[in-house]
């Protein structure tokens, strides 16, 4: 098998493991279908613009949970309304998941529980972040390696 050929086997199958593992959902695949020649680096740039967004919301929960005895569990609920609904967009599923049990916490007024489930989240969403930049590290030298082909 030459190069090209198996970074292109190693693009499908870590792609494959990033659904198999429940990290992504069909989401996903609708981003990937808006992606043409035109655009050629669409899906990346909505991920990278996710993680972006995401890193100012985790700082606007981490610090509306510092204040403790006085936790504005609306204002918690609002920006992991905003956090889920960007992972949804890329198809975070692991991390859409956390964010609703964050939310359920924040109903029921449970810091103990947000606290809890947001560590759970910031790993997903930093797991997941090593997978994509991998996946797309893989899809560029791939890309590569077929131009000079």
């Amino acid at each position: 098998m030459d190069v090209r050929k198996q970074l292109q086997h190693q693009v499908a199958c870590t792609r494959r493991s990033l659904f198999d593992q429940g990290y992504l959902d069909d989401q996903f695949i609708q981003l990937e279908h808006l992606q043409d020649e035109a655009n050629p680096n669409f899906v990346e740039e909505v991920v990278r613009l996710f993680y972006s967004d995401s890193v100012r919301l985790i700082q606007n929960i981490e610090q509306a949970m510092i204040n403790k005895p006085n936790v504005d569990f609306g204002k918690l609920d609002a920006f992991m309304h905003q956090f889920k609904g960007s992972s949804s967009s890329i198809g975070a599923t692991k991390v859409m998941k956390e964010c609703s049990k964050f939310r359920e916490y924040c109903c029921a007024g449970n810091i103990e529980g947000c606290i809890k489930t947001f560590q759970l989240l910031k790993q997903e969403h930093a797991t997941l972040r090593r997978k994509l930049e991998t996946y797309f590290q893989l899809v560029k030298q791939a890309g590569v390696v077929a131009e000079s082909a």
